[in-house]
């Protein structure tokens, strides 16, 4: 049971969370719009944004787990990871506005712009939310509070998912008044101010109440050598890769499916927000279905379930509304526990680490986490568009019946592949609630607290 140190406040919780909300302003606007955003808005084609996304992906190999190596060795009276929430959300929210800014240049000029802000899109993104990420570690040394913690920040995550989903499409309909391009620039502006605020709030209102052995003195190269050897993580490191891979094929091809295949642009806003709803659903469940069936347990059904659905929504003809709209809700509920699981499983591991070497590298961990979350994003991202190219897409134009197949493949069969994959890679890890509970205890009492 948790002590009275080890508890998190229902303040801090919502607190928190408000910090995910902040960052699916951002994260939702990429996954669902920018693809789309540079091929119908900006006019870059399908196969050099594919190309893009996975050429700059390239720095991120080292930005990440350098973000976590320097968050890890920062000391203030602010703890490590909180300082960061303040340094970097002003940064954080300028960028992001550039990316979604459409200036007047040739077509080379526009390709190498993209390639710039997009760079330090994701710069400024690793640098803001791999230190909030890792506060999730030390916000309690109890890995059922963590849970609940994590339960806190999926469900306001998907807020910020419903507001974008919801309101991304209006808003460029009601700032752009027919252009565009001013109407995703003016939205990022309303989400970039959201943001700032909400990232402030998450800093205000948590604590950092984990600390590293007052006698840990690791290199960093002892704290990679411990990573590699921490098998738990190295799983979850795999996981996450063919998670992403399969939302963000899926999520770039939705404006696709209603734009060209269902031939109605604005029921994609529905859509994504019932699914949003269905998602919410599930995260609210994640706590008391862990505690019945475990972490690991209640995560390989759910993929497993989610991968056989989303395979079936191929099935599905484009004038039966109602079984796309009901089949997309079923998946989005099943899928919706996964992610707060994983990033609870990912806080284990960072505990399983302690407990194994004696050392603490809490950033390093999550920031690692990052990195592979980030990396199936892309890499999902960047097929999206060398797969459009491959069946033949054009921006704005009557699309042949390959594209077509094409884009109901992005939306079902291709991410179907990768939920499987993952289904398969989490049978292979070992962290259960019980051997958890010993590691905690164990390490309570090296630092000589009860």
């Amino acid at each position: 049971m948790p002590t009275s140190k080890d508890k998190v406040t229902f303040l801090e919780k919502v607190g928190y969370g408000l910090g995910d909300t902040a960052s699916n302003f951002y994260f939702q606007m990429f996954m669902i719009y920018l693809t789309f955003f540079y091929t119908d808005v900006f006019g870059i084609s399908p196969a050099a944004v594919g190309t893009m996304f996975f050429v700059t992906k390239m720095w991120d190999t080292f930005n990440d787990p350098i973000m976590g190596v320097l968050a890890d060795r920062t000391n203030t009276r602010w703890g490590k990871f909180r300082p960061y929430l303040i340094w970097m959300v002003v940064p954080f929210g300028v960028i992001g506005v550039l990316t979604f800014t459409t200036p007047d240049l040739s077509a080379s000029g526009k390709l190498i712009y993209a390639y710039v802000t997009y760079t330090l899109m994701m710069m400024a993104y690793t640098a803001i939310n791999i230190p909030y990420s890792a506060l999730m570690g030390v916000i309690s040394p109890n890995s059922l509070v963590r849970t609940s913690v994590s339960s806190y920040r999926f469900i306001l995550a998907m807020a910020g998912t419903f507001i974008v989903q919801g309101a991304t499409l209006p808003m460029v309909n009601f700032f752009g008044k027919g252009s565009e391009q001013k109407g995703f620039q003016m939205a990022m502006v309303v989400y970039a101010i959201a943001a700032i605020i909400l990232f402030l709030i998450t800093f205000a209102t948590t604590k950092e109440r984990v600390q590293p052995a007052k006698e840990q003195q690791s290199t960093l190269k002892e704290d990679l050598k411990d990573l590699m050897a921490n098998k738990p993580w190295l799983i979850l490191f795999v996981i996450g890769i063919f998670t992403l891979f399969n939302i963000a094929i899926r999520n770039a091809a939705i404006m696709y499916y209603f734009k060209y295949y269902i031939g109605n642009q604005n029921l994609s806003s529905l859509f994504m927000m019932l699914g949003t709803i269905g998602v919410m659903v599930g995260v609210a469940l994640t706590g008391p279905l862990s505690k019945i069936f475990g972490k690991r347990k209640l995560y390989m059904f759910l993929m497993g379930l989610t991968a056989v659905l989303t395979a079936l929504f191929y099935l599905i003809p484009k004038d039966q509304i109602v079984a796309v709209f009901a089949m997309h809700i079923l998946i989005s509920t099943v899928m919706g526990p996964t992610a707060p699981l994983i990033w609870a499983m990912y806080a284990d591991t960072a505990d399983y680490s302690e407990w194994k070497s004696g050392h603490r590298a809490t950033g390093l961990v999550f920031s690692a986490a990052t990195f592979a979350q980030k990396f199936g994003w892309t890499i999902g991202a960047a097929i999206a568009g060398w797969l459009l190219a491959a069946f033949g897409f054009k921006a704005n134009i009557e699309q042949t019946p390959e594209a077509l197949n094409g884009i109901r493949l992005m939306i079902s069969i291709i991410p179907a592949a990768a939920a499987l994959l993952s289904t398969i890679s989490v049978s292979f890890y070992n962290l259960d609630d019980e051997l958890m509970k010993k590691i905690e205890v164990e390490l309570k009492e090296r630092k000589g607290t009860e």
